[in-house]
């Protein structure tokens, strides 16, 4: 915020409630932004516990116990049958592509790196949703978006030795099919609450985690500590559920354009908690790509319009 002049800070000013609603709101979107930027710290703590596939399923399942619990207590009418194709979209890229490809990818890679990588994520998002939508970003945008790739990408190889790894792959892949899930996601959401939309998606994946998660807690060994119990509860419920509510609800009191910028800061909270969550040492690339990164997409917010 801007500094007030002394004359003007000199005058109390009451504060319109429309302003207190905004800055409600935007307290919402950061808690969101905070909660997602814990999302792979947390994974890493449950792969202490459980195999990927149990860890995904069992993480899926749980958040749509609670998801569809809310829908049913708040009476929520099924969608409309031409909505389903959409929530499919967003089932396949939110609920399941995006949490597992992570996963794998953070059995041999650290979340520090992970987050570098998906902190395109906006990014790969935006082309999405210009190929959707069929709107022409300026040059300057596209300018800052493939600068944005090439500082990833120059990252991810020197951090990999020269080539890319399983790992690396694993997480672009799981780029462009969240990309895909958000955009289809923030299509609905213009004709149904955030929260509903991925409710539902949670809810039609049911019949895929609950199955899937029985037979991968038998296959894979399972050994319950306080960081497995504690990762595997704060993806289902803060990651998958509860922090895309905040998240959903700030963004629709602050728009669309505000609450983008907030989610600038989440690859360096990411950084920060594999630090001092997971104790993993930092190379120096990381956070500097991260705000290269950083400055690409705040270029590209502001060049969208």
């Amino acid at each position: 915020m801007r500094a007030q002049s002394s004359a003007t800070a000199a005058v109390p000013i009451a504060v319109p409630a429309s302003s207190r609603g905004r800055g409600f709101g935007t307290l919402q979107a950061a808690l969101g932004v905070v909660a997602f930027s814990l999302t792979f710290p947390a994974t890493a703590w449950g792969l202490e516990g459980f195999g990927p596939w149990s860890l995904v399923a069992v993480r899926s399942a749980l958040a749509a116990v609670i998801a569809g619990g809310c829908l049913l207590a708040l009476r929520v009418p099924f969608p409309a049958r031409h909505h389903w194709p959409g929530l499919a979209v967003v089932a396949a890229g939110v609920v399941l592509g995006f949490p597992m490809l992570t996963t794998l990818a953070l059995q041999t890679s650290t979340t520090a790196h992970a987050a570098v990588v998906v902190g395109l994520l906006p990014l790969t998002t935006a082309l999405f949703s210009s190929l959707r939508t069929g709107t022409r970003p300026s040059r300057t945008f596209w300018a800052a978006a493939l600068a944005g790739a090439a500082a990833v990408v120059a990252f991810t190889v020197q951090q990999s030795g020269g080539a890319l790894t399983t790992a690396d792959l694993y997480l672009f892949g799981a780029l462009l099919i969240c990309a895909a899930g958000y955009t289809e996601g923030g299509r609905l959401a213009g004709t149904m609450p955030g929260w509903q939309v991925i409710g539902w998606a949670l809810v039609l994946c049911l019949p895929l985690t609950v199955p899937v998660a029985a037979v991968a807690l038998t296959a894979e060994p399972v050994h319950l500590t306080a960081h497995s119990v504690t990762g595997l509860l704060w993806v289902a419920a803060g990651s998958q559920f509860l922090g895309l509510i905040v998240w959903y609800r700030g963004m629709a009191s602050i728009g669309i354009p505000k609450a983008s910028q907030l989610q600038l800061a989440q690859p360096l909270l990411t950084l920060f908690w594999s630090v001092f969550l997971l104790g993993e040492h930092l190379p120096w690339a990381a956070p500097v790509t991260a705000a290269a990164v950083l400055v690409c997409i705040a270029v590209t917010q502001r060049t969208r319009g």
